[in-house]
């Protein structure tokens, strides 16, 4: 059955089109997602659901979504989507960061602009019939300081834009490299002197924790006199207070803000101040951006539901179209070891070390955690997926840690997933054939060479003669058919393993025939997805 995915906010009927011709069934409903009733009453039919901004993804709405996999927001902003609750779900919530770089740094310089030239004020001076030429004295852009905060993909146009307008750029951000800054062009400087040394200011940071009120009341004293700060990126990285002390008192010579700490802005303590310029969040608004993300957002959605490729997701690892195709053998691979490890596990799990080794080290280890935990957390929760389990894992306290290395024997590369307890240690390792094909090849530290199924049973016992034929002849009296037969151990006489894949579960009375024999330690019926 092909994938269903609900339109409920105005998208162009192109990218309406981009659904149908991948083969998905969509249905464009543009003005469902004002009514919040009847989106709930129907959002449990669909497996995608694409918004705009009208339409706010709650709780309430997730809890009727039984069925939806993926949010995709077309667009940066996903205020409207409550995405603790999304990931909690096992939704993915996308976005769209790229469809409208150019149109918000564009938007960006032009405030530049209006506040360098007091452009508003003079045309509306202008248009009422006064001819106030003295009176709005500007300054030139060529030769003037622009402090860049965030030198990211916005903030990068900008820099190119300033350079080409032969402004000075001195950039703060720190994930910007010394070599990456060089290349742009820009100096690399830390806040306080980008602070000091500013004609200009502009932001390009989102609003996290560490950005919130970067330009705080003690920050803005730290600006050179006369400086001018343009905000087309988020709400309350400024202390809009006291910035508009600031600017009547003359230290700040102007501002132009796109966005404002609450919005819809109907009164803000920056209105009506003489040289701030001011529009209602239109840093996305041109014909070409919204027709950019809206087709990013078919596009990102149709590859999630058909080749669960992941991309600019909010809440998971970003997988290419590309490493899906490489990786989803090593994403089922991860998932069977968790699996295996979660449905062996009784008590309380503390932490869990994941080893990657050759090619896979080289993969998105992202991902693979996600997997890996999805497959461990399983047996608690059946619903559980690669979006959910790290939000269930950490809630519960799961310390997650990840090892790399080299190529180090006869596999050209392995997984290994540790799980602690207060009681035990337990680890698997399993690789991919050539063939594609997962398979376990070591457990608790001993060598095996399983193919995985859906229906195993997994023994332990001493080292001795009888086992294979005890197991053999159980299984067959019982109408048990094995399909693959796996056995393992530490030493001759030591721990030994045994590994059935059989083609249906094996009830729990067969299972305890096997134990009343005295001859197995434990005798464990495990499941793996291996659809």
């Amino acid at each position: 059955m092909a994938p269903k995915v609900l339109v409920s906010d105005k998208l162009s009927e192109t990218a309406v089109q981009i659904f149908r011709d991948r083969g998905i069934d969509v249905d464009f409903m543009p003005d469902l997602g004002k009514d919040k009733e009847k989106l709930a009453e129907v959002i449990g039919q669909y497996d995608g659901l694409a918004i705009r901004s009208a339409t706010k993804v709650t709780p309430t709405i997730l809890e009727a979504a039984t069925n939806l996999k993926v949010v995709g927001r077309a667009g940066i902003g996903t205020d409207n989507v409550d995405k603790e609750a999304a990931s909690k779900k096992g939704v993915i919530v996308m976005n769209t960061p790229f469809g409208n770089m150019i149109t918000t740094a564009e938007h960006a310089i032009a405030m530049m602009f209006a506040v360098a030239r007091q452009i508003p004020e003079a045309s509306a001076s202008t248009h009422a019939g006064k001819w106030e030429k003295s009176k709005f004295m500007g300054v030139e852009l060529t030769n003037k300081t622009l402090g860049v905060i965030g030198a990211g993909n916005i903030g990068g146009i900008v820099c190119d834009r300033a350079r080409g307008l032969k402004m000075k750029v001195i950039a703060f951000d720190p994930f910007l490299s010394q070599e990456k800054a060089d290349k742009m062009g820009v100096e690399k400087v830390e806040l306080d002197e980008l602070l000091s040394r500013a004609d200009f200011i502009t932001l390009h940071v989102p609003y996290t924790e560490s950005t919130a009120n970067i330009l705080s009341r003690e920050n803005l004293l730290k600006t050179k006199k006369g400086v001018r700060i343009v905000n087309c990126a988020r709400g309350g990285l400024v202390d809009e207070e006291a910035l508009a002390e600031l600017l009547q008192n003359g230290h700040v010579a102007g501002a132009a803000f796109d966005v404002f700490a609450v919005e819809p802005a109907k009164e803000n303590a920056l209105f009506n101040l003489p040289n701030v310029v001011v529009t209602p969040h239109l840093g996305a608004a041109t014909t070409e951006a919204q027709e950019n993300v809206a087709l990013q957002v078919a596009e990102q959605m149709s590859n999630y539901l058909l080749t669960g490729a992941v991309e600019n997701a909010l809440n998971m690892p970003s997988v290419t179209a590309e490493e899906a195709k490489i990786m989803g053998p090593w994403i089922k691979l991860a998932d069977h070891l968790g699996a295996f490890a979660g449905q062996m596990t009784d008590e309380p799990i503390k932490a869990i070390n994941i080893l990657y080794d050759g090619v896979a080290a080289g993969m998105n280890l992202e991902a693979l955690n996600c997997s890996v935990i999805a497959g461990i957390m399983k047996k608690a929760n059946p619903d559980v997926n690669m979006v959910s389990a790290p939000v269930i894992a950490k809630e519960r306290g799961v310390k997650i840690s990840t090892t790399n290395q080299d190529k180090s024997g006869a596999f050209d590369g392995y997984i290994k997933v540790t799980v602690v307890t207060d009681k035990r240690e337990r680890s698997v390792a399993g690789t991919v054939f050539s063939d594609g094909k997962p398979r376990f090849i070591q457990i608790k530290g001993i060598t095996v060479d399983a193919e995985i199924g859906a229906h195993m049973l997994y023994t332990t016992n001493q080292d001795e003669p009888g086992i294979i034929g005890t197991l053999g002849q159980t299984m067959g009296e019982n109408g048990v058919n094995i399909a693959n037969f796996t056995l393992g151990r530490s030493a001759v006489g030591g721990e030994a393993i045994a590994l059935l894949y059989v083609d249906d579960e094996v009830p729990e009375p067969i299972r305890q025939k096997l134990c009343d024999t005295g001859m197995f330690k434990q005798v464990k019926a495990l499941q793996f997805d291996v659809a």
